[in-house]
């Protein structure tokens, strides 16, 4: 073999240069879609993390508003705390089975049958009673929500002229209120008076 073969047969410099070249190309071009593809997760984990931030952040306001009505509740009830004027028994329990149909709705009645209580007890010359009857009555406020059931339900009534119709049964069944007695038909003076 002579030495034009030999030269011939080996590899030329420009062809491995051109592959070198080509490889170093394709290296490139793959470490570059990378790059595009994590600079995408990036933008999209920054969107994340702005919306966790800004959830935080509101989670953070409620906490201290939270705090807030919780302080308020312990000013309350550090108000109701032992005192002169205060009884031993500051609550009165009631059957849990017999639940609120609304905030509040006990305390209103509570509150109207202690202001029954206190009248009666002023027209029988009960004076004792009355006074401190008065003065629990002083201390507490109703809430209210009582008498303005009772208001909604009359002005329903009276807005149909006192007449168990239709519409009127309709509304009391969407309110969850009975309007008869077994197969006997109520009154609406009965009904407001067995319900509210």
């Amino acid at each position: 073999m002579d030495m034009n073969e030999f030269l011939d047969r080996a590899p030329k410099k420009e062809t491995l240069a051109e592959d070198e070249l080509d490889v170093q190309k394709a290296v490139v071009e793959s470490l570059a879609a990378e790059k595009v593809e994590q600079d995408e997760r990036i933008t999209v984990l920054l969107k994340e993390n702005a919306t966790l931030k800004s959830k935080i952040s509101s989670l953070q306001d409620s906490i201290e508003d939270m705090k807030a009505s919780l302080a308020k509740v312990g000013d309350v009830l550090a108000a109701n705390a032992e005192t002169n004027l205060s009884n031993k028994l500051a609550l009165l329990d009631r059957d849990p089975e017999i639940g609120d149909r609304f905030p509040g709705e006990t305390r209103d009645h509570v509150l109207e049958v202690i202001r029954e209580a206190r009248e009666a007890a002023e027209k029988d010359g009960r004076l004792r009673r009355a006074q401190i009857l008065e003065s629990v009555l002083l201390a507490n406020a109703p809430l209210g929500k009582l008498a303005k059931k009772r208001e909604a339900l009359q002005k329903i009534f009276s807005q149909n002229g006192n007449i168990l119709s239709g519409p009127v049964i309709a509304e009391l069944e969407k309110l969850g209120i009975s309007h008869k007695n077994g197969e006997n038909y109520l009154l609406p003076d009965e009904i407001i008076k067995r319900n509210y």
